[in-house]
C-alpha cells in the first residue's frame, strides 16, 4: 500500500472505531436521564445531568495532562486504554449504583481527554495541508454514523413505551458495551507511519520518536508537550478560536442531552414521547454526516475557505432554535418524570421537532469540521497541545451547560447558545482570514477548506 493509502486507511479506521464507540456513549448520554428517571431502585440518587458536568469538568482539567500522556504512551495505545474506560461507564448502566456512576463518571472524563487528543494528533499526522480538510470531514461523517445506529435501535425497542423497565434497560446497555468495546479493539489495525529521515540521518532522533523511547526521552517529550500547551493556549489564534470552540460546547450538551429530555417530556407526544429520543438522535446523525460528507469530500473544489461553511452552520442554527423556541414547552428541559402539559406558542410538533434534530445536527458539524481542518493546519507540528486545548475550551463549556441545564428554562438556554454563537462565527471568521494571508505570503492556493 503507498503512503498516502496507508494514512486514508488510518482515517478511516480512525473514524470507524470512533463510530463504534461513540454509537455506544452518544446513545448512553441521549437517554441517560430518561432512564434515571424511570429507575425503580430507590437507593440511586444520581442525575444524568450532573454525570455529564462531571465528566466534561473533569475532562477540561485532563487536558493540560493529556498531551503529556499522548507523548509517553503513544496515540494508538492512549484511544485503547481510553476506550476500555468508556466501555466501564457505559456498563455501569447494567445494574446502576450511585458511587459507581459518579466514579465512572471521573475516570471517563480523564479518558476523554486522552482519547481526543490522541484522534487530534492521529488526523494530523495522516494529513497534510491539501489533505487535512478532506479527513475532517471522512473522520467526522464516519463519526457521526454512531447517531444513526444507537438511536436506531433505541426508537424500535422503546417504541409505544412510556415507561423503561429492568429488562428494556438491561438489554440496552449489555448491547450497547459490547459495541464499545469492539470500537476499541479495531483501534489496533491503525499502521504506525514509517520514519521518513533518510539513511543517513541521526539515529538518536529516531529512539526518540520510536517505540525504543528511553524513560528519559520520553518525560522530556511529556514536559516538552504540557509546555507547548501553556504557551500555545495564549496565542491570539488559539484564544479567538476558544470562542467558537466554546460554542460547540454548549451545543453538543444541548443537541446530546438537553434537547432529547424536552422531547421524552413533552405529554402531548403520547405514547411515541420516549421512542421519539431515539429518532431525534437519527435526524441528528443525519445532518452530521450529511455536513461531514459534504464539506470534507467536496472542500478541495471550493476556494473560498472555512467562513462560507460556519455562516452557513450559524445560519442553520439560528433557524433550529426559533423553532425549538415556538416548538418546545419552556419547562421541558427541567420537567419531572410525568412530564409536562405545557404548550409553547404552538401544538407541539413530531415533524418540527425531528426537522430541529436535523439542522442542529448539520449546524454541528458545519462547525466542528472547520474548527479541526483549522487547527490541524494551523498547528501540523504541535497537533496534540492543540487538539488538548480544544477539547479543554469545548468540554468546560459543556460541563457549565450540563450544570444549568439541571436549572434554567428553555429560553434562557438558547438565549446563551445566540449569544456566544454569534460572537464565535466572527472570531472564527477572523482567524480564518489571517490564515488565507498566511497561504497567499506563501504562495500558495487558497483552494482547500
Amino acid at each position: 500500500m503507498s503512503p498516502e493509502g496507508k494514512k486514508l486507511f488510518n482515517i478511516i479506521i480512525l473514524g470507524v472505531s470512533f463510530m463504534f464507540i461513540f454509537t455506544a456513549f452518544q446513545s448512553c448520554g441521549n437517554i441517560a436521564q430518561t432512564v434515571i428517571t424511570n429507575l425503580n431502585n430507590t437507593d440511586f440518587h444520581g442525575s444524568g445531568y450532573t454525570s455529564m458536568s462531571i465528566i466534561y469538568g473533569v475532562l477540561s482539567a485532563s487536558n493540560l495532562i493529556s498531551p503529556s500522556l499522548v507523548a509517553i504512551v503513544g496515540p494508538q495505545f492512549s484511544m485503547v486504554i481510553s476506550g476500555v474506560f468508556y466501555s466501564l461507564y457505559i456498563a455501569v448502566f447494567i445494574q446502576p449504583a450511585t458511587w459507581a456512576f459518579y466514579t465512572a463518571s471521573v475516570l471517563i472524563g480523564i479518558a476523554a481527554a486522552v482519547l481526543w487528543t490522541a484522534q487530534g494528533n492521529c488526523l494530523t499526522e495522516n494529513s497534510d495541508e491539501n489533505t487535512i480538510g478532506r479527513n475532517s470531514g471522512i473522520f467526522w461523517a464516519l463519526l457521526q454514523f454512531s447517531l444513526i445506529f444507537g438511536n436506531l435501535y433505541i426508537y424500535l425497542a422503546w417504541q409505544g413505551k412510556t415507561h423503561i423497565s429492568e429488562s428494556d434497560r438491561r438489554t440496552v446497555f449489555i448491547a450497547l458495551t459490547v459495541i464499545s468495546l469492539v470500537g476499541t479493539v479495531l483501534f489496533f489495525l491503525i499502521r504506525k507511519q514509517e520514519d521518513t529521515k533518510a539513511p543517513g540521518d541521526d539515529d538518536s532522533t529516531n529512539e526518540i520518536l520510536g517505540e525504543s523511547s528511553s524513560a528519559r526521552n520520553k518525560m522530556m517529550r511529556a514536559v516538552a508537550a504540557f509546555k507547548k500547551s501553556i504557551t500555545l493556549s495564549f496565542t491570539k489564534e488559539m484564544l479567538l478560536l476558544s470562542v467558537t470552540t466554546a460554542y460547540t460546547g454548549l451545543v453538543l450538551t444541548f443537541f446530546s442531552g438537553v434537547y432529547g429530555t424536552c422531547i421524552g417530556a413533552v405529554n402531548r407526544f403520547g405514547s411515541e414521547e420516549k421512542s421519539l429520543i431515539g429518532l431525534s438522535g437519527i435526524f441528528i446523525g443525519v445532518g452530521e454526516i450529511l455536513g461531514g460528507g459534504i464539506f470534507g469530500l467536496l472542500s478541495k473544489r471550493s476556494r473560498s475557505g472555512r467562513n462560507p461553511v460556519v455562516m452557513l452552520g450559524i445560519l442553520v442554527h439560528f433557524i433550529a432554535f426559533y423553532l425549538i423556541f415556538f416548538n418546545m414547552p419552556n419547562d421541558a428541559p427541567i420537567a419531572p418524570m410525568e412530564g409536562t402539559d405545557q404548550v409553547a406558542y404552538m401544538i407541539p410538533s413530531k415533524e418540527v421537532a425531528m426537522l430541529c434534530s436535523f439542522l442542529l445536527g448539520l449546524g454541528d458539524s458545519c462547525f466542528n469540521t472547520q474548527l479541526l481542518s483549522i487547527l490541524g493546519f494551523l498547528y501540523s507540528e504541535d497537533s496534540a497541545p492543540a487538539f488538548a486545548i480544544f477539547k479543554f475550551v469545548q468540554s468546560i463549556c459543556a460541563a457549565v451547560a450540563y450544570f444549568y441545564s439541571n436549572y434554567f428554562l428553555l429560553q434562557w438556554q438558547l438565549l446563551i447558545m445566540v449569544l456566544v454563537g454569534f460572537l464565535g462565527t466572527i472570531t472564527f471568521f477572523t482567524v480564518e482570514w489571517g490564515a488565507a494571508a498566511a497561504l497567499a505570503a506563501r504562495g500558495s492556493d487558497y483552494s482547500s477548506i
